[in-house]
Formats: structure tokens, C-alpha cells, sequence
């Protein structure tokens, strides 16, 4: 079995390809009447709803992978 991550990598890349396809057919006019249009715009505010909150939940898990390099400039050493 894949380990979860990538497995939700996998599934916002999915999701960020179809968010892309709607952009792509709401940009170049390619909804005839404005039930597809409202409906193509419910799907693209759902994608991005989604792919908010699989962001939100992997920042958590993101920020306590990351090792990090910021240096602390507030700290006093001591000197002899």
C-alpha cells in the first residue's frame, strides 16, 4: 500500500488538473447558457474549497517534517 502522502499528492494533482480544465472551459467560452456556467462554477469552488483543506491539514504534518534553517538573531551569546 502507498504511503498516505503520496497518495494525497496524488489526489491533488488530480484535483488541481481538473480545476484547471474547468478554468480552461469557463476562460475560452465554452458553456453555452448559464446553468453549465453555474454549475462549472460550483465545481471549480469546490476544487478549491478541497484543495484548501487537504493544505490545511498537511501543514501540521509539512512543518514538522521540514529540519528548517531560520536562525534566531534575538538570542545573546555570551561573552567572555
Amino acid at each position: 500500500m502507498e504511503d498516505g502522502l503520496v497518495i494525497v499528492a496524488k489526489i491533488q494533482k488530480l484535483m488541481k488538473d481538473n480545476l484547471q480544465k474547468v478554468g480552461d472551459i469557463l476562460i475560452s467560452g465554452g458553456i453555452d447558457n448559464m446553468e453549465k456556467y453555474q454549475y462549472m462554477l460550483g465545481q471549480a469552488r469546490t476544487y478549491q474549497l478541497m484543495l484548501q483543506e487537504l493544505s490545511n491539514l498537511l501543514e501540521n504534518k509539512e512543518q514538522k517534517d521540514e529540519k528548517g534553517t531560520v536562525i534566531d538573531l534575538n538570542t545573546r551569546g555570551t561573552k567572555t
